[in-house]
């Protein structure tokens, strides 16, 4: 299968999850409104910075359970974009089980899966009609376009630079040596183009999106983890479940 094929799938695959979910081709994503929407159970964790999350898949009860966790280090635009890419494992890789992630190389000569996730991730982050229409029509041709119109197309898709950057290259706008130019001081240019610069900070600890505490209970109760590992999952949320056992021994409920 030729890559240009191979991406046009990626690309049907993401329109037909923003249409599943009641999104247009153009409009950004509200990622956590869309994880509740999937019901992917999803955690943000501080981790090392090499590791931007994982995804797991269960089968329970015949039906399948999705969780996700994120690395609340991370900038937030970097955090959406693993978010997408994890999106891919859970919803369209073929037999998926489990996967750790370092999004957002576009790393053709690693895990094919990875590169797929990283491709996925740009076209539903920053679907291509609606990054089209942002661009001036002075813009619209091969290293032309302004870091300004790369600052407003970023924050209005709430998207990482790096990943903006790939998909500008994709769609044939910038090429190398514009990217590596555009690649530096991105904080200290949105500032200067008045822009709110949280989309490039950590931000999320310990949050969590989804029914964790009712898929941890469920999984204890059908042997897929012991009580120990349950009672940690519990304790992830700071709920420790050996007090409450303790406080009702003392009749305290």
């Amino acid at each position: 299968m030729s890559e240009k094929v191979a991406f046009k799938k990626l690309e049907l695959c993401a329109q037909d999850l923003r249409q599943k979910n009641g999104l247009s081709s153009t409009e950004p994503l509200k990622v956590k409104s869309l994880l509740q929407k999937t019901n992917v159970l999803t955690i943000y964790k501080p981790l090392s910075l090499s590791f931007s999350g994982m995804s797991i898949k269960i089968n329970m009860s015949e039906k399948d359970y999705r969780f996700m966790l994120i690395n609340s280090e991370h900038p937030i635009g970097k955090q959406h974009f693993t978010v997408c890419h994890e999106l891919y494992h859970l919803y369209y890789q073929k037999n998926f089980k489990s996967e750790i992630s370092c999004t957002g190389l576009f790393n053709k000569k690693g895990n094919p899966e990875e590169y797929n996730a990283d491709i996925f991730a740009s076209y539903l982050l920053l679907p291509e009609m609606g990054v089209w229409e942002m661009i001036p029509e002075q813009e619209r041709a091969k290293n032309k376009i302004s870091i300004g119109t790369i600052i407003a197309i970023e924050q209005f898709y709430e998207s990482s630079h790096s990943a903006l950057l790939f998909r500008l290259m994709n769609m044939g706008l910038i090429d190398a040596d514009l990217k590596k130019e555009f690649s530096r001081g991105i904080i200290s240019l949105a500032r200067k183009f008045g822009c709110n610069t949280s989309l490039y900070e950590k931000a999320n600890e310990n949050e969590v999106i989804g029914d964790y505490g009712i898929l941890a209970n469920k999984a204890w109760e059908e042997g897929v983890v012991s009580e120990s590992a349950y009672y940690g999952l519990l304790k992830d949320l700071g709920i420790d479940i050996s007090k409450f056992d303790e406080e009702l021994s003392n009749g305290e409920f």
